[in-house]
């Protein structure tokens, strides 16, 4: 976790703070899960995952984002009783030995409690705290940090022909509507951080057009995260879906870097890390 600093914003989280300095804060990722697109299974036990976890805050994570539900695209839910399960012995066994943050990954109240209860500083929602009624009243009595995303549709339905007339400017609508939602209610502004959903309910070409255009979303005045990391679109620029994709992600890092975005989501923290200091270096 960084130190606070005067002179830089905070994102405030339920007993921590992340100070928003030059470089962007990394937010490493653990997939408690089967079935997730990128590395599902290799984390399903309890202690690989939380192995996992440690690594990554030893290679210098700033939060640990920890999921039991995978969101890829044709996806579907599972219980909340298994999300339960997968994930909460996880989020002790990290917060027993490490200062770094951790965020629930999940859209369900009853999750995120959960979660919270293990250790959990910060509820990170694709539904943008939608999706489950009681997931903005677990924000606000709880006091964690949030992140909102946009997704048109759900995971089971949302690359079936997702639309826009300008995917940046709709998605910046949409996610000042959820802000003034958080806001309303009573979740600080100091809490709150925007997502514009890379690859959740968008083309190839809507994701190329965020991130070219994801500077129009630090209007907001919310900490932005992207979550680019070995997604499909990576393969489509390479022209080879079946290569690997760390080094379009950390291509896509220094972009973000350089657009003075705020959170990236990645599979791979060591090497982002590394690159970011070169990066800032120079």
């Amino acid at each position: 976790m960084k130190n606070e600093s005067k002179n830089h914003r905070l994102w405030k989280l339920r007993t921590k703070s992340l100070v928003l300095a030059e470089r962007p804060l990394i937010m490493g990722i653990v997939n408690a899960t089967p079935d997730s697109f990128s590395d599902g299974g290799d984390y399903l036990e309890s202690d690989d995952a939380i192995a996992h976890g440690l690594r990554l805050a030893a290679e210098g994570a700033d939060i640990i984002d920890v999921g039991g539900e995978s969101t890829r695209p044709y996806s579907n839910p599972v219980p909340a009783d298994q999300e339960i399960e997968r994930v909460v012995e996880v989020v002790r066994g990290i917060a027993a030995e490490t200062d770094v943050p951790i965020s629930i990954d999940t859209g369900k109240a009853v999750v995120a409690t959960a979660a919270i209860e293990a250790g959990a500083q910060i509820i990170n929602d694709v539904t943008g705290l939608s999706g489950d009624p009681g997931m903005l009243q677990v924000a606000v009595e709880s006091g964690v940090g949030v992140c909102a995303m946009h997704m048109q549709g759900t995971p089971a339905t949302m690359q079936d022909n997702p639309h826009y007339e300008n995917v940046v400017s709709e998605v910046l609508e949409y996610l000042k509507q959820r802000k003034a939602c958080l806001l309303e209610a009573g979740i600080p502004l100091e809490k709150i951080c925007l997502d514009p959903g890379i690859g959740f309910g968008k083309t190839h070409q809507h994701n190329l057009d965020l991130l070219a255009g994801c500077e129009a979303f630090l209007e907001l005045g919310c900490p932005i995260l992207i979550g680019h990391s070995r997604k499909g679109f990576i393969g489509k620029l390479l022209n080879d879906k079946e290569a690997d994709r760390d080094s379009g992600t950390l291509a896509i890092s220094l972009m973000m870097a350089q657009k003075k975005m705020h959170v990236l989501r990645v599979h791979q923290v060591g090497p982002t890390v590394a690159a970011l200091k070169v990066w800032a270096g120079l």
